[in-house]
């Protein structure tokens, strides 16, 4: 295996571990922590917004300093240090120390997004596969976080579940920093053998058009934020609600929650190939068309039913995510590409920080049912803004 692939590997596990961190509580408060400390679900949950809001807030900082010092060494600290902070977050013994490990969580995982996704579109022309291949592994992460805490929770307590990927994550870190420790390490861009075939498609796009793409981007992140987390923090508790029937455990209720999250992941493979071969704009806006139907039909179903729609709208709902990277990765040279990834998950894991009570919010008040009837208004939101991507425009390197 050549190093190249060796280190796209890592990056992989990174993204993996990543999306795992950020959801473990997710499930751990769902399925044990409200019984264990006499809260509810909505008084709980609020506890990890700080965390979401470090996950966003500090991508800007560790974009920057990737960009100015080393993407590999940051890609080191990401491990070890998120990795360390699960372990304390496993150590609390009230709301208010768990608080604290999940901040220091999402501190670290901050730095993925930014310096991983500049690394992984480093030196080639067509991204949208390999950024899909990544997504894959983040995808995978997000389910196990549900399979794995829901096991660990039966089999060995709700601790386990940080302290079991934390050791893991501490050790990749450390066979990471030995396997990057004779290279020279290179500054943003000039590592980058494929900077020459880039730089055209960048130095060809007029100002307008630059605005506009990104403007597109950070709003259509902003409300795909909010899709995202909304989906994904509460699917382990709207399965314990709506699967009463075929879920009776915790183990159950993460075995779903990994089927539906493992099939919707192989969704950025099939939307990987597309944004390469076809039209951006048509492609960004049939997946959202079909955010907003999934959503809809998703409002009032339960049991098996709801099981297949939320494959449905878990399959788009991933889908979409590397459309945006795709467009950064094709606008953004290479010397700010890292900073130009922080800005775009810094208004991503904004919207989701505060995601996080307002789904305690909507559930306390209405239930998962309202849920539903939002965020199918949110992706026609979506819809309308991906009709307003350019037709044709070359500085996409093909059809916008």
């Amino acid at each position: 295996m050549q190093r190249s692939q060796v280190k796209f590997l890592y990056l992989n596990l990174g993204h993996f571990l990543d999306h795992l961190f950020m959801l473990v509580f997710a499930s751990v408060a769902a399925l044990r922590l409200t019984g264990e400390w006499g809260m509810s679900y909505a008084a709980l949950i609020p506890y990890a917004t700080p965390g979401f809001i470090a996950f966003g807030v500090c991508a800007v900082l560790a974009g920057w300093v990737a960009d100015k010092w080393s993407r590999e060494g940051m890609i080191v600290i990401f491990f070890i240090g998120i990795g360390i902070s699960s372990i304390l977050a496993g150590l609390a013994n009230t709301p208010f120390q768990i608080a604290v490990g999940l901040t220091l969580i999402g501190i670290f995982a901050a730095i993925y997004h930014p310096v991983g996704l500049a690394m992984v579109v480093q030196g080639r022309v067509r991204t949208g596969m390999p950024l899909a291949v990544n997504g894959v592994f983040g995808n995978l992460g997000v389910a196990s976080a549900a399979l794995l805490t829901g096991f660990l929770i039966d089999s060995a307590g709700w601790r386990s579940a940080f302290f079991v990927p934390g050791v893991i994550s501490i050790l990749l870190g450390l066979s990471y920093w030995i396997f990057v420790s004779g290279e020279k390490r290179v500054t943003a861009g000039t590592a980058e053998t494929g900077g020459t075939s880039i730089k055209p498609e960048t130095q060809a796009i007029t100002r307008q058009i630059l605005l506009k793409v990104f403007a597109i981007i950070f709003f259509t992140t902003a409300i795909g934020g909010l899709i995202f987390q909304s989906t994904t923090f509460a699917l382990p508790k709207i399965f314990a609600e709506r699967l009463t029937e075929i879920a009776g455990s915790a183990t159950l209720v993460g075995w779903y929650a990994f089927l539906v999250f493992s099939l919707a992941a192989l969704a950025q493979l099939v939307i990987g190939y597309l944004v390469d071969h076809h039209s951006v704009r048509t492609v960004f806006a049939t997946v959202a068309l079909l955010q907003a139907i999934f959503f809809y039909l998703m409002t009032h179903l339960d049991g098996m039913l709801a099981l297949l729609v939320s494959i449905a709208f878990m399959f788009v709902v991933f889908g979409q995510i590397p459309i945006n990277d795709v467009l950064v990765g094709r606008m953004a040279r290479s010397e700010w590409r890292s900073r130009a990834y922080a800005l775009r998950y810094v208004v991503t894991f904004s919207v989701m920080a505060s995601a996080v009570p307002f789904i305690g919010w909507i559930h306390a008040n209405w239930g998962f049912s309202r849920l539903f009837s939002v965020l199918a208004f949110a992706a026609l939101m979506i819809f309308a803004a991906a009709l307003l991507l350019p037709r044709a425009n070359h500085s996409f390197g093909q059809q916008a």
